[in-house]
């Protein structure tokens, strides 16, 4: 006969606030007391209320380094926040092409899908991210790809107004 889990303990006040502080950490980008608290121990792919994990707010805001060490931590690029986004999808929709680069060099899945079935490649185009698109083209995005209302990228840059990307998009044959 098998035992019911146990429910977990509640969390005080000073490991909330601990656990606020690294969070804080990841969206201000603090490389050196990530690292210091990945190596101590604390999980690479620990999350927040929102599911957002540390890598999501690293690179959501754009800190390069930090979402490196945490990545080199073993923190997983595929990981969805609860509504369903990736950190790739972020970076895209940021329109940060490093960002985009790094996490498809640790593994990012450059077709994964939010929620509504929109890639990484749809956001870009979406926010005339060119660069982006162009670099999501050349990892292997499928330009005719749609998401889960039968949109493809071409249509999302033309329902947009991204006039860049649609012609982009245009040229790839999409």
């Amino acid at each position: 006969m098998s035992q019911a889990p146990k429910p977990l303990p509640e969390l005080d006040d000073a490991t909330l606030a601990f656990a606020e502080q690294v969070f804080d950490s990841a969206r201000g980008g603090d490389s050196v007391r990530l690292g210091e608290l990945l190596t101590q121990g604390m999980p690479a792919n620990l999350c927040n209320h929102a599911g957002d994990s540390l890598l999501m707010l690293t690179s959501y805001h754009g800190h390069l380094e930090a979402s490196r060490i945490l990545l080199q931590h073993g923190a997983d690029p595929q990981l969805r926040n609860r509504r369903g986004h990736t950190p790739l999808a972020g970076a895209a929709f940021k329109g940060d092409l490093a960002m985009v680069e790094l996490l498809l060099e640790h593994g990012a899945d450059v077709e994964s899908r939010c929620e509504d079935g929109k890639t990484a490649l749809m956001m870009a185009a979406m926010f005339n991210r060119v660069a982006i698109v162009e670099h999501l083209a050349t990892q292997g995005a499928d330009p005719r790809a749609s998401d889960s209302h039968g949109a493809t990228a071409l249509a999302a840059a033309r329902m947009m107004g991204a006039a860049d990307t649609e012609a982009l998009l245009q040229r790839l044959g999409a």
